[in-house]
């Protein structure tokens, strides 16, 4: 495998991130790639990510043993037919795109069902771009495939064994079941949590009180209202049947809730409360959703001088990275005054036993 030759349309977050942990893995591995911006191929090229940088979709990729389509959903199905000439027997064409009823029609359309399997990678982050994508980004995200009715078990098992390589969970399943279980826990939320963020703008006083307020479950359940607008506009528009049944269906489960309210119904309010709570406290917690986790936890201190640079000396003693740092203005829900950010799980550990040897009070954030 180490000898396979890798073609990316599109190096994006996505698209750059799964091109990294190939590299990390295989790094005799082979990558071309094509995109727009010229620029970004050559960073990545200067990376040692990119072997040879593509001009556009032509006679290059019948050397590839597997091509990656990592342009937003929408036009994903637009490479197709111009990619269909230089598909080599035995050749793998992938997606990344987090929907996928819309492209398997246009593979049937073209007979490009043998060399067709859907993917998804369930990681992601509020960033975009090939200068955000890191090596690591899809470790312990489930990687959904989707092949179709002609793929062969060979070849399926060939994209299982990609995504292992890169440090992903591979899941395989029905496009059709795919796209209905991500607009339950991924689209749905990133309507919610967007229609949530624009309640609070238009409610808002003129002293901007709500915004300035805003902290706790309120940062925590609409930071995923930070993504691009652009990929989540195709996202909603290319699902859209599944999206509607699933907004429908949360419509009228907030119409019963606003009906115990009116009502003084204090069992059902309660009950929903129970049930969400043993529901959502039975989640795994180590695989990543289309977000990536945040790595933090607070720290009980007191606003003194120097008080933050003692805490900072301790961390970097210790060779320990620190992603964000800063005073936690609302802390309504027991939280410490000073929130810190790691990059990852490893991190935040080791921050937290450095810390508690020196007797600070630390609060994990749920």
């Amino acid at each position: 495998m180490n000898d396979t030759v890798f073609g990316f349309i599109g190096l994006g977050l996505i698209g750059g991130s799964i091109a990294r942990g190939i590299k990390r893995a295989m790094p005799e591995a082979k990558i071309m790639a094509y995109m727009r911006t010229r620029s970004k191929l050559e960073q990545a090229q200067s990376d040692g990510i990119v072997d040879v940088i593509l001009d556009g979709v032509g006679e290059p990729l019948l050397e590839c043993d597997i091509i990656f389509l990592c342009t937003p959903v929408e036009y994903n199905a637009q490479y197709l037919a111009s990619i269909r000439p230089y598909m080599k027997a035995g050749a793998i064409l992938t997606d990344v795109g987090s929907t996928k009823t819309n492209i398997p029609e246009v593979v049937e359309e073209l007979s490009m069902e043998e060399y067709f399997i859907g993917g998804h990678p369930m990681a992601g982050s509020e960033k975009t771009g090939y200068e955000n994508s890191t090596d690591h980004l899809l470790e312990n995200a489930y990687y959904i495939i989707t092949p179709t009715s002609e793929t062969k078990q060979t070849e399926i098992d060939r994209m299982i064994a990609i995504a292992e390589r890169i440090g992903s969970i591979p899941i395989v399943l029905d496009y059709h079941e795919h796209d209905r279980i991500v607009a339950a826990i991924s689209h749905l939320p990133h309507i919610v949590a967007s229609s949530l963020v624009n309640l609070v703008r238009q409610s808002d006083n003129e002293s901007l009180l709500m915004k300035r307020l805003a902290a706790g479950g309120f940062k925590d359940i609409t930071r995923i209202a930070s993504s691009s607008p652009v990929m989540w506009e195709q996202i909603c528009m290319t699902n859209r049947d599944n999206l509607v049944d699933m907004l429908d269906a949360y419509i009228s489960y907030l119409q019963e809730i606003l009906l115990d309210l009116r009502s003084q119904d204090s069992e059902s309010i309660y009950n929903l409360f129970d049930t969400s709570r043993t529901y959502r406290n039975s989640f795994l917690d180590k695989p990543k959703g289309s977000v990536a986790p945040d790595y933090t936890f607070t720290v009980d201190i007191v606003d003194e001088p120097g008080a933050i640079s003692t805490l900072s000396v301790i961390l970097s003693a210790r060779g320990i990275s620190i992603c964000n740092i800063g005073i936690n203005h609302n802390r309504e829900h027991g939280e410490g005054a000073l929130k810190i950010t790691f990059y990852d799980e490893a991190a935040m550990n080791a921050a937290w036993d450095a810390l508690k040897k020196y007797n600070y009070e630390l609060i994990k954030i749920q």
